[in-house]
This record gives C-alpha cells, sequence and structure tokens, in this order.
C-alpha cells in the first residue's frame, strides 16, 4: 500500500484532529439536505433510492472504489458528482450529510471522518467492524455535536412500541429467556489456487482503507468479503445487529449495555472455501437473570434439500423469541404473534419494516435533536457489539468437544442448542472429524 494511506495512518485517523472545518449546523426550513453516499453497492444502491426520494433532498455526491458504480448512479441524478475518493466527498462543501454503506471494515472510520468534516451520518450494520472502534464513533458523535443513525431499521416500526406495551401488560407473564434465530441459507465462495486480481475498475487501496492487506482467494470479489474476518463479521455480524438490536430494545428496553456473559461456538462446515467466518454459529448470552440463545446458520435442513429451517421440532423459526412464564412472543420484521401457554393466539402484531427509518434521521438533521433518532448510534453500537463479543469468544475457542460443551452452561435451553447442533451435522453428512469446529470461553 502507499505510504499515504497506511493502515497505520487510517487507524490514526481515528484520533486526529478534524480533516475539515465543520459544515452547516442548521439548515433552514426549505432548504435541501445535500446528501453524500459512501458505497453504491447493493445495500448501498438501494439508499441512493430510498433517500434520494425524500421530499426536501438533493443526491449531490456519489463515491465508491468502484468507479462503475459510482458513474452509473450519478447519471440518474443531474449535479450529482462521482468519484472514487472518499476526501473529495468528504472536503465538499455541497454535502451536508453522508449515508455510509461501505464494508464493514470503513463503517467507522468514513463515519468519523465525516463528524470531523461537518457532515451528520446515516451509517449502515454493523455500525462498526470491531468494539473498541465503535465506542470511537461514539465519541466522535458526541465532540462533533453530529446526529448519527445506525442502519437498524426495524427502530423505526411502530409495531415495537406496540410489543414492548403487550409485554408490559403482563398478560404472559415474567420473561424466562430468549432465543434469537437466523435461518439462511448459503453457498461456498470457492477457493483459488491463486490470488484473486481486483478488476480494473477498482480503486483498490481505497477499498482496503484500513483493513490488511492481504491475498482475496476468494471467488468473487463483491459481496464476499461479508465471510472474510479481515473486512467483514460473518452472519452474526450480517444479521445479527438486527437480531440482536430488536432484542436489545424489546425485550430488554435498552437497559442493557452488554451481556454479563457470552459464550460462542460454531465453524465453518462442509465447504472448505476461502471464508473464515463460521457458517454454523451458536451462542449463549446471560443478561441479569434472563438467558439468551442467538443461532445464525448458513446450511440447509439436510444435504441436497434446498430449505434453513433446521429446527422444525421447535414449532417456529421466528426473529425473535421470548419466552415468558404464561406464554411467549414470536415476531420479525414488519409482524409478530402473542400465544399463551397453550399455544392459542392471543394477539397479531403488524408493521411496516421500519420504512420510515430513513425520513427519521432526516427530520432530526433539521431540528438537531439527537434524543428524536430511532436507532441513534450509542444504542446501535451496543447492538453491533453484542454480534462482536459473539465472534470474539468463538475466535478465541479451543477445539469442540461435546462434553466439555454441555457443561459449558447451566441452562436447560443449552442442551437443546448442543442436541440441534449434532443432529444438523448429522442431517447434513458432516464429520466433525474433520472439520474445525470451536467453543469459547
Amino acid at each position: 500500500m502507499k505510504q499515504s494511506l497506511s493502515r497505520r495512518n487510517f487507524v490514526g485517523g481515528l484520533s486526529m484532529a478534524a480533516m475539515a472545518m465543520p459544515g452547516r449546523s442548521v439548515l433552514g426550513a426549505n432548504e435541501k439536505i445535500n446528501l453524500g453516499f459512501i458505497g453504491i453497492g447493493g445495500r448501498g444502491g438501494g439508499h441512493v433510492g430510498n433517500f434520494g426520494g425524500k421530499k426536501g433532498v438533493n443526491v449531490s455526491y456519489l463515491c465508491d472504489a468502484d468507479i462503475n458504480r459510482a458513474k452509473g448512479k450519478a447519471g440518474k441524478y443531474p449535479g450529482a458528482k462521482s468519484t472514487t475518493e472518499m476526501k473529495q466527498l468528504l472536503d465538499s462543501k455541497d454535502v451536508d450529510a453522508v449515508v455510509v454503506s461501505t464494508c464493514n471494515h470503513w463503517h467507522v472510520l468514513a463515519s468519523v471522518w465525516a463528524c470531523q468534516a461537518g457532515k451528520d451520518v446515516y451509517v449502515e450494520k454493523p455500525v462498526s467492524h470491531n468494539i473498541w472502534e465503535g465506542r470511537k464513533l461514539v465519541e466522535a458523535a458526541r465532540k462533533y455535536d453530529r446526529i448519527v443513525q445506525g442502519g437498524t431499521q426495524q427502530r423505526s416500526d411502530p409495531m415495537q412500541a406496540e410489543v414492548k406495551a403487550f409485554l408490559d401488560s403482563g398478560k404472559i407473564g415474567k420473561m424466562k429467556w430468549v432465543r434469537c434465530n437466523r435461518y439462511g441459507v448459503r453457498g461456498s465462495i470457492g477457493k483459488r489456487n491463486t490470488p484473486l486480481k481486483p478488476p480494473e475498475e477498482i480503486n483498490y487501496n481505497q477499498w482496503l482503507g484500513p483493513a490488511q492487506d492481504l491475498p482475496i482467494m476468494r471467488e468473487k470479489f463483491h459481496y464476499d468479503w461479508h465471510w472474510d474476518f479481515n473486512c467483514g463479521n460473518g452472519e452474526l455480524g450480517n444479521w445479527g445487529p438486527h437480531l440482536l438490536d430488536d432484542l436489545r430494545n424489546v425485550a430488554f428496553r435498552d437497559k442493557a449495555a452488554f451481556p454479563d456473559m457470552v459464550v460462542s461456538g460454531g465453524g465453518r462446515l462442509a465447504w472448505h472455501d476461502a471464508g473464515t467466518s463460521p457458517n454454523t454459529h451458536f451462542t449463549y448470552m446471560k443478561v441479569g437473570d434472563v438467558p439468551v440463545i442467538v443461532d445464525v446458520h448458513n446450511l440447509p435442513l439436510q444435504k441436497g434439500v434446498r430449505g434453513s429451517d433446521i429446527y422444525r421440532h421447535r414449532k417456529s423459526r421466528a426473529f425473535l423469541i421470548i419466552e415468558c412464564e404464561g406464554g411467549r412472543y414470536e415476531g420479525g420484521r414488519g409482524g409478530g404473534h402473542a400465544y399463551d401457554a397453550d399455544g392459542k393466539k392471543l394477539k397479531q402484531f403488524k408493521g411496516d419494516a421500519g420504512r420510515g427509518h430513513a425520513q427519521n434521521w432526516l427530520n432530526a438533521i433539521r431540528s438537531r435533536k439527537k434524543e428524536n433518532l430511532n436507532a441513534e448510534i450509542e444504542e446501535t453500537h451496543y447492538s453491533s457489539a453484542w454480534c462482536h463479543l459473539g465472534n470474539i469468544s468463538c475466535r478465541l475457542g479451543g477445539a469442540y468437544d461435546e462434553q466439555q460443551a454441555r457443561k459449558a452452561v447451566d441452562f436447560s435451553g443449552w442442551d437443546m442448542v448442543i442436541d440441534d447442533f449434532h443432529n444438523h451435522v448429522s442431517k447434513n453428512e458432516i464429520d466433525l472429524s474433520k472439520e474445525s469446529v470451536r467453543l469459547g470461553p
């Protein structure tokens, strides 16, 4: 890498003085909010259309390390500039706020630099690549008095308030334990014999940023970085921020910044590809006296069968399951149900999956009241950090042993987790003696 963009210089940027004078802090009621977009991939490209379609918004700048992506979107917005160099966008006086949808390893540094440049920020989940830098982003938002929203859009679904009110009513009693689930089938990302050469249209030095300059052994350049811990956070860091943000908000009302205990296990089974993150991952967390189980899995129901509901005997593969003394709540993005102890449906909840999340951020930019944000950066930092804790435990773990695993947690639901893991492995015809499976401290 060039010396001017070394990993040390990038990380040092987190504690440097402001790189530019702050921009406008207050917009007039009729002034347009000029938005810059950093990262124009699948999610980022969708954000351009969503935010750009809001009243009082102007798409003014588009940045992506892939110049074809930036130019392609810019062509749809007359007057919008395009670049592969993030600093050009951040230095622009024509940008009031930025939407960050880069690879995970860029989320914090891009957002901190934006705060230093006087821009407000919307940053995709996970809002950080690790716990320490997530805290740095919270500190930057406070220091530079910026409006910073995380991309956990369920926080803007009115349904969540209804679910909390129902739980508070006592109709299904006290919360006993909670389960978070994500069963999404994915495939192998392959493993090359020689490193993949970044496409010519990629400004690779800019794309790499603060990550290590390591050989790329996967088959595709874009998206599959998710499964490489150098740039991504695996499925627990991909879907986990949504699961655990719902958990923290709905079950614990944001009173639990961190869990008291985390034990996590799993591995990348069967594929033997270039990925470094688990495709089979189970985690136990304890919050006060409430046990929490988090499962994220990418393998199918069984070998050769395209289906991800690997726990059918549990009767539910819901996003969030809150088991209570007199029943349970089961819900996901945009909907849910409450049941009594006999399984009778008590109430149905219908939401909009957080359709107003973007507008919530835009409204807060005008009001300058961060307390009006539905997913203010401190809470979304904690929700992402819970995912990082699960990954840390698993990565620090030793070789998996079933007997030791069963003794790791004093909770009856944990035995069910271990039983399911072995059943799942068996149905996928996986020989654990030939796999690397870990169980963390």
